[in-house]
């Protein structure tokens, strides 16, 4: 599995078993409405949906989420299966096919568009990533490399 070198696998299942704590928290009072939505797509394998709550920026009406661990994620997997996907963010509720981006140019702009948005947390996230304090756009294609980005639209049915 290629995982982030600073993150092993460990990292990863603890954090899915955050990730089921926080669906089952999830609604459209919770102050984590604003920044996550939950993503539900089919099990590649066993056929049940499968719930994961995923940070999202909003751009132009397309909802947009980052898999931190690129195409080895088993929701993305999973999308790759099956692209129909429901999704609820806030008290919206709208079934989609889920748009899956590999391309580092683009997962550049969405990183930029986080930084723009977020800059403390996501200038954490990338020096953790050992992204430099200082970096260059093609610092940041280099490390968009091995993520990956779902595009998400109310109207893509």
């Amino acid at each position: 599995m290629k995982d982030s070198p600073r993150f092993p696998l460990v990292f990863w299942r603890l954090l899915s078993l955050l990730n089921r704590r926080l669906v089952s928290r999830y609604g459209p009072k919770s102050k984590a409405s604003r920044q996550v939505l939950v993503l539900t797509t089919i099990g590649r394998k066993s056929g049940r949906p499968r719930s994961t709550p995923l940070q999202f920026e909003e751009a132009e009406g397309v909802y947009y989420g980052a898999s931190a661990r690129g195409v080895t994620a088993d929701w993305y997997r999973n999308l790759v299966t099956c692209p129909r996907v429901d999704v609820l963010v806030g008290d919206k509720r709208f079934t989609t096919l889920a748009e899956l981006m590999t391309d580092p140019v683009q997962i550049a702009d969405f990183l930029e568009l986080r930084l723009k948005r977020h800059p403390r947390f996501m200038g954490i996230m990338l020096r953790l990533e050992g992204l430099p304090r200082k970096y260059s756009r093609a610092d940041l294609e280099k490390f968009a490399e091995r993520l990956a980005i779902v595009a998400l639209r109310q109207d893509n049915h």
